[in-house]
This record gives C-alpha cells, sequence and structure tokens, in this order.
C-alpha cells in the first residue's frame, strides 16, 4: 500500500482551477519528483495534502489515514512535513536555533523539567543540540550557525530550510524547489545530502523542482504536472523521452 495516496484531488480558488481530478502514489522509502510548467498545480497540491487549503474534491490518504480538509498542525503531527518555496524561517533567529525548532515534535519532557534543566529535559536537550550540530555540518552550515537567518543569502536560507525539515524526521517531506537561488555545485550537494540523511532515517520524499537535472538525478519517479492535470508518470528516463511531456515544457514547435 502506497504512504501517501491521492485520488481525483481537485482545488480551486474562485472559478480558477489550480488542480483538476489528480490522482498520484507515492510508496514508503521513495524519491519522487513532481515537474510541470509554472502554473501547473504543483504548489496547489502540496497546499491541499499540508493541510495549507482544503480541496473541493477528491481524497488525500496518508499513512492509511485520511487527511483531507484536516488541520495543518494535525497533519506535521502525524509525519508529513513541507518546504516552502519561499523560505519561511524565523529571520530574527540564529540559524542554530531555526534548525533546533525542528526538533520539537520529538521532545517528550514536561514544562517542569524543561523550566529547571534537570533529567530528562537535561539529557534530551544534550542529545538534540548535538543532533542540530551534525546536520548544521552536513548542509555544510556550521560557520553561520551563530548568524541571524534573515541576514543570509537565499541559497544558504533554502538549506537551512531543509536541514530544519529533516530534523523533525517526518515519514514525507514535501520539498518546494529545494534548490533554487543555489549554484550548481551548491545544489549537487545538497541534493546528495538529501538523499543520504533520507536513505539513513527512512523518509521518504516528494520533490517539487525545476532544475531538471538535479531532479531527474535525484527521483526514482517523477509526476508530470500541466494547466493543473496530471500528465504522465514514469521513471526519469521515460519522462525525457515522453514526447507530451517535452512538448509541455518546451511548445510543440521545438
Amino acid at each position: 500500500m502506497a504512504l501517501l495516496e491521492i485520488d481525483a484531488l481537485s482545488v480551486r480558488f474562485g472559478g480558477v482551477a489550480a488542480v483538476t481530478d489528480v490522482s498520484l502514489a507515492v510508496a514508503a522509502g521513495e524519491i519522487h519528483g513532481i515537474i510541470g510548467p509554472n502554473g501547473a498545480g504543483k504548489t496547489s497540491l502540496i497546499n491541499a495534502a499540508t493541510g495549507m487549503v482544503v480541496p473541493q474534491s477528491g481524497s488525500i490518504r496518508f499513512a492509511d489515514r485520511e487527511i483531507a480538509g484536516v488541520a495543518p498542525h494535525l497533519i506535521s503531527s502525524f509525519g508529513l512535513g513541507r518546504t516552502f518555496q519561499h523560505v519561511e524561517l524565523f529571520g530574527d533567529r540564529s540559524v542554530f536555533d531555526n534548525v533546533l525548532t525542528g526538533f520539537y515534535r520529538h521532545q517528550s519532557y514536561g514544562l517542569l523539567a524543561a523550566a529547571l534543566r534537570f533529567g530528562n529535559a537535561a539529557r534530551s536537550e544534550r542529545r538534540t543540540r548535538e543532533q542540530v550540530r551534525l546536520l548544521l555540518d552536513a548542509f555544510d552550515l556550521a560557520a553561520f550557525a551563530g548568524t541571524r537567518a534573515g541576514l543570509l543569502p537565499f541559497g544558504i536560507q533554502k538549506r537551512v530550510d531543509i536541514a530544519r525539515a529533516l530534523a523533525a524526521e517526518p515519514l514525507l517531506l514535501f520539498l518546494d524547489e529545494p534548490v533554487s537561488g543555489m549554484s550548481e555545485a551548491e545544489a549537487e550537494a545538497a541534493v546528495a545530502t538529501m538523499r543520504k540523511l533520507a536513505r539513513e532515517h527512512g523518509i521518504t520524499l516528494v520533490v517539487v523542482e525545476h532544475n531538471m537535472r538535479v531532479l531527474m538525478n535525484l527521483a526514482e519517479r517523477v509526476t508530470v504536472l500541466n494547466q493543473g492535470r496530471l500528465l504522465a508518470t514514469g521513471t526519469p528516463a521515460e519522462m525525457q523521452a515522453d514526447a507530451s511531456v517535452v512538448d509541455a515544457y518546451l511548445g510543440g514547435d521545438a
């Protein structure tokens, strides 16, 4: 059974159809890519799956639980995470603190123990801070640990955003254009780190990305959307050879 199963999903904003009758399935442990031209409905699909918008029709099942229309904080607690196309960091807090917030859902001690910093709270905090340092090292962010996130270039902020999302160790993580703003070398390094950490921690990835070279090297299967509808699904090689996919991106004359 698929970890995430979307069936006949439709999302509308007034009279505008952003997603129309889209179905897809993502297996546990898979790295699944979603591509399409601007306005294809990619982010609207993520927003529906993570509770940011309520779909007009269709089903979204995650870990055998119906989540269409469920509040975002509950969906997050089920183990479904995301990053945003435009990073949503705490700009006035340090990079270290931003990544630290990703571990919040795994903290199990009470308010009193946290306030007095004793027992399990103290031990848990030490472990968590060490895990933050490991993530910062993995994404080459250690040098920015004490820097306010809002002062950093966009490409570095994207790396902080990915590190924070992985810190939560979701069962499935949506990555919305994770390497935008990065140089080619930074993108390749970030992709290698994402793949490695996802494998180590059993995280399923669903990646929306416009950098086709990056996505085709990362994804095992690819879903193509066009004008809010499902166009094709298959392996990266099949999608690159599919005339309808090439036409959607480049036009028939090209």
